[in-house]
């Protein structure tokens, strides 16, 4: 029988870049099996060394996660769809007494007053709603321009980064005379052009288990837009124990996620991924790219979230994870269920105060010296004095076409094992990349093959850029 297996973009490197195919099989064991043998490079990233499906990808049957029925033994019919699910890296109270409306905010905001969904009483409703965006970047420039416009009365917002111009191709709180200015007061000058009457709470700090608590505690709803694994599950965390909901997005390339987390009876982020991906498994936006629309897409799905939840309408994505296509320009949604052995929201929760985060997901503190390290400076005087060196470029052509060091030689990092052939091991190499985590892979792999003399160019490209050659191009 057959059945349609569907690839997620960060997966499809390893997989020819096909989005589906078909593959014939009575069950998910076989389907996957089949599957991994066609694309070997897809097996580390589906399984674990002990042929285990990894604890941070989920596979469903249609709309159902196999983990509810009998796993990779889950029985499947003609016609029925796999989906593979990576990890890619939230009603809600309001003051008993309603604030009253302005005469210039009846005003402002009659287009839902005169919805019956809405009337007086919703708006005042999102006058009284306090509401807290965890990231000004991509999902949070959408997401806070339209809960200003909407009227929610309190919109807190947490960022600690400055504007860089790279941020100006899809976070449209910011503009071009921002780059450089910190971004939380970029984000609320924004949010008070939209609306005047909002009130802008400002946190310009790195939310971290010391403080998550303290920041969370006096909103009703949090909209985490953040772009890592640590704080993703440190918000989760924290909106759990405070019973918050915690309104979900992640974006990566083309696809992008939504789901409503840690309302009541409902599962946590932590029941669809009890673990984290090993760090640098799954690429950042800096590193894989984001097309400049899709976080507007998402953030304005977190923003109808919120609105839902504090009026108390409609029904929202809790206990569902909605899966958006930009390409194929279509949207599914995939039944999640909570976890009663969740260790923060199951029956028996063994997760009772904030974590270290960054240990929880593999990054250390301090990371150990790595011989195999390269600086762009140190690379230039080796070059500079003559010395023989073999420059190879992880990334991929299309990335080469932008800008690359003279005499590099290209071969990308998916295509390596099958043409490490074509490099000498006796030869000195430095391999490098955008900002330095293929090309730590690379080198790593190439190690591992025997080759001795291979370093990695720490910071990647820009770093070279920054440091050596300001003629080139930045990306």
């Amino acid at each position: 029988m057959s059945v349609r297996i569907l690839i997620p973009t960060p997966l499809r490197a390893y997989a020819a870049q096909q989005a589906s195919l078909q593959a014939i099989g009575p069950d998910v064991r076989a389907v996957l099996g089949e599957l991994t043998a066609k694309y070997p490079a897809l097996q580390k990233h589906l399984f674990d060394d002990s042929g285990k499906l990894r604890s941070y990808v989920n596979i469903y049957k249609n709309e159902e996660d196999i983990r509810y029925l009998q796993g990779q033994g889950t029985a499947l019919a003609a016609g029925d769809t796999v989906s593979i699910v990576p990890s890619v890296a939230g009603g809600s109270g309001v003051a008993e007494e309603l604030p009253k409306l302005s005469k210039e905010e009846i005003r402002r905001y009659s287009r839902h007053l005169i919805m019956p969904e809405v009337t007086l009483e919703g708006q005042r409703k999102l006058k009284a709603a306090r509401v807290l965006l965890v990231g000004t970047g991509g999902l949070g420039s959408p997401a806070a321009l339209y809960l200003a416009a909407a009227g929610v009365g309190t919109l807190g917002l947490v960022d600690f980064d400055v504007v860089d111009e790279s941020n100006l191709q899809r976070q449209i709180l910011h503009g071009t005379g921002d780059v450089g200015r910190r971004k939380v007061l970029s984000a609320k000058d924004s949010v008070l052009s939209v609306n005047p009457h909002v009130n802008v709470v400002l946190h310009e700090v790195r939310l971290t288990s010391e403080n998550a608590l303290e920041i969370l505690k006096d909103y009703d709803i949090v909209a985490d837009g953040t772009d890592n694994f640590p704080t993703r599950y440190l918000v989760n965390d924290a909106c759990v124990l405070l019973g918050k909901p915690n309104v979900y997005g992640s974006i990566f390339r083309f696809e992008g996620q939504a789901s409503i987390f840690g309302a009541p009876g409902g599962p946590c982020y932590r029941c669809l991924y009890p673990e984290p991906p090993p760090p640098g498994l799954v690429p950042s936006c800096a590193e894989g790219g984001v097309l400049g629309v899709l976080p507007g897409m998402i953030g304005i799905l977190q923003a109808t979230e919120v609105v839902k939840l504090i009026m108390g309408i409609g029904e929202p994505l809790v206990g569902r994870l909605l899966l958006y296509d930009a390409l194929g320009m279509t949207f599914r949604t995939l039944k999640l269920r909570r976890n009663p052995e969740c260790p923060v929201c199951g029956d028996h929760p063994s997760i009772k105060e904030l974590v270290d985060y960054e240990a929880f997901c593999g990054i250390a503190d301090e990371p150990e010296e790595d011989e195999t390290a390269l600086t762009a400076v140190e690379l230039k005087a080796r070059l500079d004095k003559g010395e023989k060196l073999v420059l190879l470029d992880v990334r991929e052509p299309h990335e080469a076409a932008i800008a690359r060091i003279e005499g590099s030689r290209l071969i990308p990092l998916n295509d390596l094992p099958g043409r490490v052939s074509e490099l000498d091991s006796t030869d000195s190499i430095v391999a490098y990349c955008h900002h330095g985590l293929r090309s730590a892979s690379a080198t790593a792999f190439l190690r591992s093959a025997g080759f001795r003399k291979v370093q990695n160019l720490s910071g990647g490209i820009d770093h070279w850029a920054v440091q050596v050659d300001p003629n080139l191009a930045r990306y």
